[in-house]
């Protein structure tokens, strides 16, 4: 009897509970579709308010205003090449419109950021620009978020991309940083066209790729790959994220890809076909073009290491890229960041030393330079990291370190070197690559991303660099490279000058013109 009355005692609980969660249904719904209108009628008041703050801000401008999103606009990669020549080309071609570039760098001004571009780019604008400083940057460094770096960055550029948008309201927002979660707070909020340049996508099929098969790389922890179940996790997360992506970047009026790999990869997680184009980045290559490629002399020395080895021992050492080189120089170009792999490249350098120990020319016949800009305090101890791995695999006195080197700087150390080294896994495009190849310098590539599909491709049937995956297969291609003849290796450099006349800085401006003409053309209205 006491079982029963304790089982009829808990039925009559469970009724109790459900009546109460039942009436309790319909207040929800209500509160819930309360709060939803409440919500819109607040974004459509900021919509209004942003709305009309860039309606009195062109009323006093006289003109409608182009505004581009690039934090890091003071660093030295390829994404602030793009940057400059984007605004230059834009500046020429529309004199009517201003324009403006939100940045999150501290410490310095406007003039101090053009001149930097000048020295490291070559670039110099036509006209002066705006630049709006954003204070909390720190809100997309990865390092503020040890664990789900791709989710708290993208949350942080959505807050840093309100910070900018209650700064200044553009009539056309750029994104030329790839920060896609900021388009639609431009869009919606700020009613904005929006346009972006793609460098790299945040999530890719081959990051999902990566945490499937439990392969441990930079942006893929030991401990993570080593675990099936956080593993998993991993990979449904990046999924959930990656749908996110999608949604984020389709509200661009017009997506600019940098390279085949890139164009792939967003038309699968974008989905807009119809406002998705290539345009290959700018590279300096005119800058190079004066630099003749001559072959060496012959008469006066023996091919490949066997004129080294007469080199060293006749003390013997002549001026000029096609005479007798005391020291073949194989230079890496490159910002410092973990995925350009620096570290692959100064094993691989190491091994090809190994190669050579006690052989003709030996190891005081080779240094390798690494070339980059530094962003930030994270770069920084990168590079002592680095140098504290030569020290450790006894390379330091063959491995130089040239930060945040003018562009004088960088030329003439191209226009000196035998290989340019790449070594970035899936690099999206690779200006550094191109830049090598424009010098006369053998190209040795990483074999995946836009060096693969776009650069270190086949021109007019010759070949126009080398490719590689692995210390080994770097340094046994460095070995191959250094042991062809001159004639071989001028051929090879003459192919890959005239290869990359399709990335110069009039071929860049000429597409992105076309890609944006639409979107420019209805701001002049």
């Amino acid at each position: 009897m006491a079982g029963h009355e304790h089982h009829h005692h808990f039925s009559l609980c469970f009724c109790d509970l459900m009546r109460l969660l039942w009436s309790l249904v319909v207040p929800c719904a209500y509160l819930s579709l309360l709060l939803t209108l409440l919500l819109l009628l607040l974004l459509m008041g900021v919509r209004m308010w942003l709305q009309g703050r860039r309606r009195a801000r062109r009323a006093q401008d006289g003109g409608p205003a182009v505004a581009f999103f690039h934090p890091y606009c003071n660093a030295g990669g390829g994404g602030e090449r793009v940057l400059w020549c984007s605004l230059r080309a834009l500046m020429n071609r529309y004199p009517g419109v201003s324009f403006v570039v939100y940045t999150g760098d501290q410490g310095v001004t406007g003039e101090q950021i053009l001149e930097g571009a000048r020295q490291r780019f070559n670039i110099t604008l036509p006209r002066p620009i705006s630049f709006i400083f954003l204070r909390h940057r720190v809100l997309v460094e990865a390092t503020s978020y040890p664990h789900f770096t791709l989710l708290g960055q993208s949350a942080g550029s959505m807050f840093l991309g309100w910070e900018a948008l209650t700064a200044f309201v553009p009539d056309l927002y750029v994104d030329s940083m790839g920060y896609a979660f900021t388009l639609p707070i431009f869009r919606y909020l700020g009613g904005c066209k929006v346009a972006s340049y793609v460098h790299y996508p945040t999530v890719s099929t081959d990051m999902l790729s990566v945490v499937r098969e439990r392969n441990p790389r930079f942006n893929n922890a030991d401990f993570i790959s080593r675990n099936p179940m956080l593993s998993a996790v991993k990979v449904v997360y990046y999924c959930c994220f990656a749908l996110l992506y999608g949604l984020a970047g389709s509200c661009s009026d017009v997506i600019m890809v940098n390279s085949t790999w890139t164009l792939g990869h967003i038309l699968a997680l974008w989905r807009s076909p119809n406002r998705t184009s290539v345009v290959y980045p700018p590279c300096d290559v005119r800058a190079f073009l004066d630099v003749p490629l001559e072959e060496d002399d012959e008469d006066d020395v023996e091919e490949g290491w066997e004129e080294l080895g007469q080199e060293l021992g006749s003390g013997e050492e002549k001026d000029g890229r096609g005479g007798d080189r005391k020291c073949h120089s194989i230079v890496s170009v490159g910002q410092f960041r973990p995925e350009k792999d620096h570290r692959l490249q100064i094993r691989a350098f190491h091994k090809l030393l190994d190669r050579k120990e006690g052989g003709l020319g030996g190891r005081e016949s080779l240094r390798l330079v690494l070339i980059g800009g530094c962003r930030n305090q994270e770069d920084e101890e990168r590079v002592l990291l680095l140098r504290g791995l030569c020290d450790e695999l006894g390379v330091s006195d063959r491995v130089s370190f040239k930060l945040n080197v003018p562009f004088e700087e960088l030329k003439r150390e191209l226009v000196d070197a035998t290989i340019g080294l790449h070594t970035m896994w899936n690099e999206h495009f690779g200006i550094g690559v191109v830049e090598c190849m424009a010098a006369g310098t053998i190209v040795l590539a990483h074999k995946s991303g836009g060096p693969k599909l776009d650069i270190v491709v086949p021109y007019e049937g010759g070949q126009t660099g080398f490719l590689a995956d692995s210390e080994d297969s770097y340094a046994a291609a460095m070995e191959t490279i250094l042991t062809l003849s001159p004639s071989a290796r001028l051929e090879i450099r003459r192919n890959a000058r005239r290869s990359v006349e399709r990335f110069s800085d009039q071929e860049f401006e000429f597409c992105f013109l076309a890609a944006t003409e639409s979107l420019m053309t209805r701001l002049e209205r």
